[in-house]
């Protein structure tokens, strides 16, 4: 196994924001207990600076272990299309009229499920936001579904007095069928998108391998976690004053948002329309809210720190990939997946040449079936991070409690894949 000393050195420092993401919540409690310095521990205990703040010190790392060229020259190289994407993808998606729109659809599907079981109408909103909701992934793309869910379960849920079970075992089920639910098309999760094109796979040929299996995966986790969490829900309030968005209004939104998947690779392009669209807001604030900028902002740098400090890991990785069968690489990527970027993992694997169909299967499945396991593990959970962190003990997720919430639907959705 060869290595540079610049790749060590960037592997230890790695590790190490992998280390500090357990400890964010430490971090938080720290803040409180020493006022004096609270400002320096709680930028440590945002998650989401995490990874930018080592990828920082990376750079600095690599500027005296070589030259500071260098350092630019290895910035300058990095794609940083996905951690674009996902910023604009949040501002469009967590706008009003969106949101109106996707609880209004999950509400006139509720109704009718409602009346038929005959049953209260929280649990049956709560199933279908953690079952439709991931779904739809496949189609608006898997950090627009992110968005969407978490702010619809922020309604439903977070903002009510809840026990830490249900604060960490709904977010577990969010995130594993989220990372699950992109893989019915071949363009809306990241780890797919990766090998997509390298590996010839359309979106018949995903619905096909993985469409039935992560269906199955979703609606068992949405349903375990209903029928576990179903008497702690919070009956919607139904007299608050009724919102009217025009249906103008949505179109217009639900075009930005389709601009945006559309042109997703392209970066001045989507950029571009994120602008327009923050214009229209502007320009029409009636029916509008806040724009979710600092999330998707912090988001975005999570993001473009993980970019940064990936690049270094394949010296690593790479060859352990190669050196496994395909039952083996199933259960070591979902391990991996966990301590490095289920895209960036998919992407040394598509360059492992000669290897069989049923390596690249096993590879992908075993990528998105992991994807809930850590903040990390897919380029989505720290959109749903961002905006559901506040409810959380000390305004901080504990990785530790993610990791544990994550391995029961994780473990349906091995069965799911193993199995169907």
């Amino acid at each position: 196994m060869n290595f540079t000393p610049t790749e060590l050195g960037a592997s230890i420092i790695f590790a190490i924001a992998v280390l500090h993401t357990f400890c964010t919540s430490y971090f938080e409690a720290l803040a409180k207990k020493s006022p004096r310095h609270a400002g320096l521990w709680h930028l440590l205990g945002e998650i989401e600076i995490v990874f930018g703040f080592w990828a920082a010190i990376l750079v600095i790392f690599i500027s005296l272990n070589e030259d500071l060229e260098t350092a630019k020259t290895f910035l300058n190289t990095r794609n940083f299309t996905e951690p674009l994407f996902v910023f604009a993808i949040m501002i469009v998606a967590g706008s009003k009229p969106i949101l109106f729109f996707a609880e209004q659809l999950l509400q006139t599907l509720g109704l009718g499920t409602r009346l038929l079981l005959r049953t209260r109408s929280a649990p049956v909103l709560y199933f279908l936001t953690l079952g439709i909701t991931p779904l739809m992934g496949s189609l608006i793309t898997e950090p627009a579904a992110m968005t969407l869910a978490a702010f619809l379960l922020r309604d439903l849920v977070y903002r009510h007095q809840c026990s830490k079970a249900l604060l960490f075992g709904t977010l577990g089920v969010l995130f594993v069928n989220i990372s699950i639910g992109g893989t019915l098309t071949n363009f809306a999760a990241p780890p797919v998108l990766m090998v997509a094109t390298t590996w010839d796979w359309s979106s018949a040929f995903m619905f096909k391998n993985f469409g039935m299996e992560s269906c199955v995966a979703i609606f068992i986790n949405a349903l375990g976690a209903t029928l576990l969490f179903h008497r702690q829900l919070v009956e919607p309030n139904t007299t608050k004053k009724e919102t009217n968005i025009p249906v103008a209004v949505i179109c217009v939104h639900l075009l930005f948002l389709l601009g945006v998947v559309v042109f997703a690779h392209d970066p001045i392009i989507f950029m571009w329309i994120l602008l327009f669209f923050i214009g229209y807001t502007i320009a029409y604030p009636k029916h509008q809210s806040p724009l979710i900028l600092k999330e998707a902002l912090l988001v975005g740098f999570f993001l473009g720190g993980l970019v940064v400090l990936g690049a270094l890991q394949g010296w690593w990785l790479q060859p352990i990939l190669e050196m496994m069968s395909p039952t083996a690489v199933f259960y070591g990527s979902l391990a991996l997946t966990a301590l490095t970027d289920n895209a960036a993992l998919t992407y040394l694997g598509s360059l492992v040449t000669g290897t069989s169909p049923e390596f690249k299967l096993a590879l992908v499945s075993g990528a998105v079936a992991g994807g809930g396991l850590t903040v990390i593990a897919n380029a989505p959970n720290p959109a749903g991070i961002a905006i559901l962190r506040k409810h959380f003990p000390n305004g901080a997720v504990s990785a530790l409690y993610l990791l544990i919430a994550a391995l029961p639907p994780t473990f349906v959705a091995i069965l799911a894949y193993r199995l169907l």
